[in-house]
């Protein structure tokens, strides 16, 4: 069987959610970062977990995990690649670098519901999906709702009312940010976490939640508080 490496990028110094990554998080002393170690250190089809950061609070962290889960490996990344202003095409190139792993998962603190279920079950169908010729899979959650473009035209209607039912408009993807999962190559060659014929890994909305602002941070405190209470 192929090795996978999953790649969770944490850097100090956002700015949208001050200090995200590490702030107590539903009741977790050690946040976004102390929940995804613990959903990720119970997988069992990740060979490697790779957190990249410049953070000295995430590497303490990820530390205490370490010492418990030979499997997780702590990279400290370059400032230059932790910048607000960091090409994404320059940590994309950074990642092989990393790893010997035959297969990358790219994964993210900010989406905290998402767990080792979710994450064993992907690589599981990704890998089927590979060997009927897909080379990437990729998290996203459908849409189906009236969307409109600049000038108010429903851009997803292809039936011939103007109102149908929203369950036949033809649906959209939204990248979810839960996973991207690809194999080596399609970074280093060409230069991206989804390759040319992605697999669209549709999930539910509850363990699609990814937060991006303060109030996605306070959403997702209460949902999982909801649904895995202490």
């Amino acid at each position: 069987m192929d090795s996978l490496a999953f790649f969770l990028p944490v850097r100090k110094g956002s700015q949208r959610v001050i200090n995200k990554n590490t702030r107590p998080f539903a009741g977790i002393k050690g946040g976004l970062l102390e929940n995804k170690l613990n959903q990720l250190i119970k997988t069992k089809k990740i060979d490697e977990i790779l957190v990249s950061t410049n953070d000295k609070e995430c590497i303490r962290i990820a530390e205490e995990f370490s010492e418990k889960c030979s499997r997780l490996k702590i990279i400290q990344r370059l400032d230059s690649l932790c910048l607000d202003t960091t090409n994404l095409q320059n940590l994309i190139a950074y990642v092989p670098t990393i790893t010997k792993a035959d297969h990358i998962l790219w994964g993210h603190v900010t989406t905290p519901v998402a767990g080792a279920p979710e994450y064993d079950d992907a690589i599981e169908l990704y890998f089927s999906k590979y060997n009927e010729g897909y080379d990437s899979l990729v998290g996203v959650t459908e849409v189906k709702n009236f969307l409109l473009n600049r000038e108010g035209k429903i851009i997803n209607n292809n039936t011939k009312l103007p109102w149908p039912r929203t369950q036949d408009l033809e649906p959209l993807y939204g990248i979810n940010h839960v996973m991207f999962i690809a194999n080596r190559f399609v970074y280093e060659r060409q230069k991206n976490r989804i390759g040319n014929m992605p697999f669209l890994y549709v999930m539910d909305k509850l363990k699609s939640l990814d937060i991006d602002w303060e109030e996605d941070f306070m959403i997702a405190e209460m949902m999982l508080k909801a649904i895995a209470p202490p």
